[in-house]
């Protein structure tokens, strides 16, 4: 299975820590975040994966290198202009032609991939989500499922929710087909994709997680993971 790690993103809430190193490539507990995503993809069998750069893009290429330091082979692009998460895909053409892993940039996590994978597949699912808890609606994609686990409800970033506290984790398994249904330009998975997928019915699902995951978005969220990473 390949991989599609977001790592374009500017961090303009970590700043000044972001003005010279992209929010991304940070330290946790003395390496770079994206060494320990690409490390956790690799005990998965993740063997390639691509990246898109946008905010100091040769911090990124020179801490990973062309990924030999995983046993992996790293894929790059730059965008001058941000394409979306969904538009990031149009950056390497041909790439996704197998099931693939969508995982967002900024988390720390260790899942149980296996376990999403194998559910993924269970249901015959297009695409699958990895869900988590929230107490905050207003800065998720929170989603409604069904008793089997296929979701029937998603909005982005809602202003008004009442249909509990499930949100989008940010990591994602596609079948291929997923790329071929991502329009030109401009497009995001929540806004965009996810939404047109429930309302063409396609067998869309949600896990919830098996495992650890932080955003480290905010100052706070970032002293959580050196305090939580910090005997790994």
């Amino acid at each position: 299975m390949k991989a599609l790690v977001l790592a374009a993103g500017a961090g303009t809430r970590l700043r000044p820590l972001t003005d010279t190193c992209p929010k991304p490539m940070l330290p946790v507990a003395g390496r770079p975040l994206l060494a320990w995503t690409l490390s956790w993809l690799r005990r998965y069998g993740v063997v390639e994966a691509a990246l898109n750069l946008h905010h100091l893009p040769d911090v990124v290429r020179t801490g990973l290198g062309d990924g030999g330091a995983f046993d992996m082979r790293l894929h790059y692009a730059y965008e001058p202009e941000l394409r979306g998460t969904a538009g990031a895909i149009h950056n390497f053409p041909g790439f996704f032609d197998q099931p693939f892993l969508v995982i967002y940039g900024d988390l720390l996590l260790d899942l149980d991939l296996a376990d999403l994978i194998g559910f993924h597949r269970e249901q015959g699912a297009v695409m699958t989500l990895a869900l988590k808890r929230t107490a905050m609606p207003q800065s998720q994609g929170m989603i409604e499922t069904g008793a089997d686990g296929r979701i029937v409800r998603f909005v982005e970033k809602p202003l008004v929710w009442d249909g509990g506290d499930t949100a989008n984790a940010g990591v994602y398994v596609c079948e291929p087909a997923i790329a071929a249904r991502i329009p030109p330009g401009v497009s995001d998975f929540g806004h965009d994709i996810i939404p047109a997928l429930l309302a063409g019915h396609a067998p869309v699902y949600g896990r919830p997680l098996s495992g650890y995951l932080l955003d480290i978005g905010t100052p706070a969220a970032y002293e959580q993971a050196q305090h939580d990473w910090q005997n790994r």
